[in-house]
């Protein structure tokens, strides 16, 4: 093992170098690019033994990548944004076709308007197709998750494809210090993959249905996926105890930070959740017993362990880093439904911050905090929006100067 200083784009292709997969499709998009620029590098080099090829979009990338693996390679491949969108269709139809391929979205805003800056949009439009989402705060997870990916995916099991997402440029082009296992290690977690795919195995209690005639043949099909995913979390949870015995780090569905005796509660993913614990810390210096919860695998959804980490608090605050418009915070609606029925739950507040990479300063957390505090009293409306006086006053501006144009 050996520790560099990698950026995340460079830990995702270290996942993909050390799971010795055996094809990339490729397609360039801002800011990914980096990832396939440096496994292309490698196999140049000699470094890979993997078969690369560049396609004419992210909608045949896609596809090439699930027929591949259909027919029994392991695959990885990368996009964001509206690369994401582009391909979209075939996200829906690859996880059809039960294939355990992998795939890295670096999180960027949807247009329009256009932007570079991140948030979560992209990914969490992709929740419902049937792939599997794991979400990472730093360049190490990035890694981990890749590896840990193809061990959940390819688990007869579950049979489903995978998304691991990490944020664009905060965390894309972020150098940190991360551990890079060596080959041995990984092989003793990750063996290669001896595909027992349910298209070639009649045999097998899994199924798929390429093409079907009838509502009912249809339901059949997409309630195997839908079992198959829930049965992801068991296998999920297997990967990280048998991870944290080869690798020394620990994983679950979900982080919690300071939560055991915390009475107000931020709920946050992806990179953000770094400015969340500073926040946290702030707060328990005030005095507030402020913690964190961060969901690391959003699908299939952790509900019980959620559930299990909100009891007994009294306020939560879900931070959205994207909204669904005309209803608000998605992962907010997520955490509603799973604690609807709780008989002692927690008031939940809604706060939409970092859109298009907004960053989410010092000031909106203790003003996140403060609503918790007020509880009921609170202001009534919902979600709140994140947004200081300074940068509403540089809008006002920038609005005057168009005016006069």
């Amino acid at each position: 093992m050996k520790k560099e200083m990698l950026t995340g784009n460079t830990a995702a292709a270290w996942g993909a170098r050390l799971a010795e997969v055996d094809y990339i499709p490729a397609f360039p998009i801002t800011p990914q690019t980096e990832i396939i620029e440096t496994l292309s590098d490698w196999i140049s080099e000699g470094d890979m033994r993997t078969r690369f090829v560049t396609l004419d979009s992210e909608h045949s990338m896609i596809t090439a990548a699930g027929a591949a693996s259909a027919t029994g390679v392991r695959v990885f491949t990368a996009t964001s944004s509206q690369g994401l969108m582009y391909g979209f269709e075939m996200l829906y139809t690859v996880a059809g076709w039960r294939v355990p391929l992998v795939m890295i979205n670096v999180a960027r805003g949807l247009s329009s308007p256009i932007t570079l800056g991140p948030d979560h949009n992209d990914i969490l439009a992709a929740r419902d197709t049937g792939f599997l989402q794991i979400h990472c705060e730093n360049c190490q997870e990035v890694l981990d998750s890749v590896l840990m990916a193809y061990r959940v995916a390819e688990d007869e099991k579950v049979l489903l494809p995978a998304l691991v997402n990490l944020d664009g440029f905060y965390l894309s082009f972020t150098r940190e210090p991360v551990e890079v296992p060596d080959i041995d290690s990984v092989r003793r977690f990750l063996p290669s993959y001896e595909p027992s795919h349910a298209f070639f195995r009649a045999d097998q209690p899994m199924a798929q249905g390429v093409a079907v005639l009838g509502g009912a043949y249809y339901s059949y099909f997409k309630y195997q996926m839908h079992l198959a995913s829930q049965q992801a979390l068991g296998v999920y949870k297997e990967a990280c105890r048998e991870f944290e015995k080869e690798f020394g780090r620990k994983y679950d569905t979900i982080e919690q930070y300071r939560l055991d005796d915390a009475e107000y509660v931020l709920v946050m993913i992806n990179s953000f959740s770094t400015l969340g614990k500073a926040a946290v810390n702030r707060a328990r210096e005030q005095g507030i017993k402020a913690g964190l919860l961060r969901p690391r695998l959003l699908r299939p959804f952790p509900e019980e362990d959620i559930r299990n980490a909100l009891k007994g608090k009294k306020r939560v605050a879900v931070v959205d880093q994207n909204i669904s418009v005309g209803k608000g915070g998605i992962l907010f609606s997520e955490l509603a439904s799973c604690l609807y029925n709780e008989k002692h739950r927690p008031l939940l507040m809604s706060f939409i911050g970092g859109l298009g990479g907004k960053n989410i300063s010092h000031e909106e957390f203790a003003f996140i905090f403060d609503q918790l505090i007020k509880g009921e009293e609170a202001e009534v409306e919902t979600p709140h929006l994140l947004y200081t006086q300074h940068e509403w006053e540089e809008m006002q501006k920038l609005k005057e100067i168009a005016g006069r144009v």
